[in-house]
């Protein structure tokens, strides 16, 4: 049986994140694996490198997956491009090492959070970007130096979003940049791994940073409480996309 990597996109305005449910069958992982399961005729368990939330977008999602069949790599993601909703789509697909798992093998995943502050320059990417409303403008220095103090490895528990977490919350954060250009404020997200919401709970916390709400020395004391409740509130889903998953 072998092995098959994949590249996958998807506006995840619409469905229920990543993650098959079983009260659900609006999931990206769901639809790649009914068709799958067509395409082979035997039952295909697909593997995500993230589990992306609900109404959270992929470009370089990265997914796995173990099928025996005669068609050629080209022939698999053609089928599956045409069969797929229009808003998910297979960039690339290829046989992989017996051994590689999307998720286990991963060493760095990047997201990209959208804060817009021009609603009328985002007309055509609103699915695609938070728009500020906020009364003064964010204070992107202040945001950058409190992310000094989430660099690292660290217990994240206060930024996780699901409070029965029974494994570790520790993950390691490698690099956050914060760009701002005339419309919008750009925050990239460098680590090893999230936990659920972490992303977005982050960028809520570092937009009440912005607005002075919060002092940009307290992450330090704000990751020691180990408690959600300490920190900002979620920020809205359509502003994140999983851009990259990158392997040693």
């Amino acid at each position: 049986m072998k092995n098959y990597r994949m590249t996958v996109q998807y506006d995840g305005t619409r469905y229920n994140g990543w993650q098959k449910q079983g009260d659900t069958d609006n999931t990206i992982q769901n639809k790649l694996e009914t068709i799958l399961t067509r395409l082979t005729g035997e039952k295909v368990s697909v593997n995500g490198a993230g589990r992306t939330d609900a109404g959270v977008h992929a470009k370089g999602q990265v997914a796995q997956f173990r099928a025996e069949t005669d068609l050629t790599e080209a022939e698999i993601r053609d089928y599956l491009n045409r069969y797929l909703p229009d808003d998910i789509g297979v960039l690339l697909l290829k046989e992989a090492a017996p051994r590689f798992h999307s998720r286990y093998n991963a060493s760095t995943k990047y997201y990209l959070y959208r804060i817009g502050k021009n609603k009328a320059a985002h007309i055509f990417e609103r699915k695609y970007i938070y728009e500020y409303r906020g009364e003064t403008p964010l204070d992107t220095a202040a945001m950058k130096l409190a992310t000094l103090q989430l660099i690292g490895e660290h217990d994240f528990r206060s930024f996780c979003g699901n409070p029965k977490m029974n494994k570790s919350t520790v993950r390691t954060i490698y690099s956050i940049r914060i760009t701002e250009t005339e419309d919008e404020i750009d925050i990239g997200f460098f680590g090893d791994g999230f936990l659920q919401y972490m992303v977005r709970i982050l960028v809520g916390t570092l937009i009440e940073v912005g607005e002075h709400r919060r002092d940009p020395q307290s992450m330090d004391s704000l990751l020691e409480s180990r408690s959600r409740r300490m920190a900002g509130p979620t920020a809205p889903a359509c502003g994140l996309t999983l851009m990259e998953v990158r392997y040693s």
